[in-house]
C-alpha cells in the first residue's frame, strides 16, 4: 500500500510489580529476561502507535495520560511530560492532534486511555478523531469487579467518552471475535480481534502488515505461553487465546507491536523443531521518544 507509514511514539514509562507481571512464572526464570528494581518492579512504556495512510491518521491506544497525582507516580515509577503525543506529532509528523481521524482504544486501562484528553477530564485532546472502543468492554469497565477495580479510572474516562458519544465521536464494536474499525480513501483496512483473558473484549488491531497485542503480549519476554501476567483476569483463557493468536500470526505473516516493552517495539514467530514459539525478528527501539518503522 502506498502513502503508509507506521511510527511509535512513547509518552512516557512507567514500572509494575515483576511479579505481577509475570503470573505463576518463578522470578529467578523471568529475572533472566529483564531485571527488577530494589522495589521489585520492572520498567516498562507505554507505546502509542501512530499509522498513517492516505486520509486516515490513526492512534492505537493513547498512553498513561499526565493528571496522575504525586502518590500514583511514586508508585507506579511513573516518568510522563505534559502532552506528549501532542508535541511527537508536531515536531515528527507535522502534524497536529486536530489531524488525527482515528482513535483505537484496546481497553480502557489507565495506561491505555489515560492520554485521551485533558488533566480535568473535560477536553479531548482529538477532538476531530472517532474513536473506537467495544461496547461490551465499555459496559465491563464502569461495573468490574473488586480485583481489577483499581485499573478502570473511570472518573476520568467516563466524562470524556460520554462527551465525544454527544457528540458522534465515538464508534461502538459490537462484534464477538472479529469485526472491522475504519477503512480509508486509498483502500487502506484495519480490522481487530477480541480477547477476553486481560479484560472482556480487549480489541486487538490489525492490518496486514502489523497486529498490535496490547496486553495480551504485552512484551517480548511473554512469548511463551504460560507467561500470563498475574493482573489477567482470566490467566487461563489467556494462555488458549495466545494460541490462536500465534497461529493468526503466522498464517498472515504479521509483526506483532508490543505495548508496553521497552526494548523492542515489535517481532515476527515461528515455531521451533521442540514446538516452541520463537522470534524469527525482534525490532529494537532506537529512540526513547518517537521512531518511524520501515515496514
Amino acid at each position: 500500500m502506498s502513502n503508509r507509514s507506521y511510527h511509535s511514539i512513547y509518552p512516557s514509562f512507567f514500572k509494575l510489580d515483576g511479579g505481577a507481571m509475570f503470573g505463576i512464572i518463578p522470578k529467578p526464570l523471568w529475572e533472566r529476561r529483564i531485571p527488577a528494581d530494589e522495589l521489585n518492579r520492572i520498567e516498562m512504556n507505554c507505546r502509542i502507535f501512530y499509522i498513517q495512510s492516505g486520509d486516515k491518521h490513526i492512534l492505537i491506544d493513547t498512553g498513561v495520560g499526565d493528571y496522575h497525582d504525586a502518590k500514583f507516580q511514586d508508585r507506579f515509577g511513573l516518568d510522563a511530560i505534559a502532552h506528549p503525543v501532542g508535541e511527537s506529532l508536531h515536531s515528527f509528523c507535522e502534524i497536529t492532534p486536530d489531524a488525527i481521524t482515528d482513535v483505537v482504544l484496546t481497553h480502557l486501562h489507565f495506561d491505555h486511555v489515560g492520554g485521551l484528553g485533558t488533566k480535568d477530564g473535560k477536553t479531548p485532546l482529538y477532538p476531530n478523531a472517532t474513536v473506537h472502543i467495544h461496547k461490551k468492554h465499555y459496559e465491563y469497565a464502569l461495573r468490574s469487579t473488586p480485583r481489577d477495580s483499581g485499573s478502570f479510572q473511570k472518573h476520568y474516562f467516563q466524562p470524556l467518552i460520554e462527551l465525544l458519544d454527544g457528540r458522534g465521536k465515538v464508534r461502538w464494536l459490537d462484534e464477538e471475535k472479529t469485526g472491522s474499525l475504519l477503512e480509508g480513501a486509498d483502500g487502506y483496512k484495519l480490522q481487530y480481534r477480541t480477547c477476553f483473558g486481560h479484560t472482556p473484549y480487549q480489541v486487538l488491531p490489525y492490518d496486514d502488515k502489523i497486529i498490535y497485542m496490547g496486553d495480551t503480549v504485552p512484551t517480548a519476554h511473554h512469548i511463551d505461553i504460560p507467561w500470563v501476567m498475574g493482573y489477567d483476569i482470566q490467566p487461563g483463557v489467556s494462555s488458549v487465546e495466545r494460541k490462536e493468536l500465534y497461529q493468526f500470526v503466522m498464517d498472515n505473516n504479521l509483526i506483532m507491536v508490543f505495548d508496553h516493552d521497552k526494548e523492542h517495539w515489535g517481532g515476527k514467530i515461528a515455531v521451533d523443531e521442540k514446538k516452541r514459539y520463537i522470534f524469527t525478528e525482534l525490532y529494537p527501539c532506537q529512540s526513547n521518544q518517537f521512531e518511524s518503522h520501515q515496514l
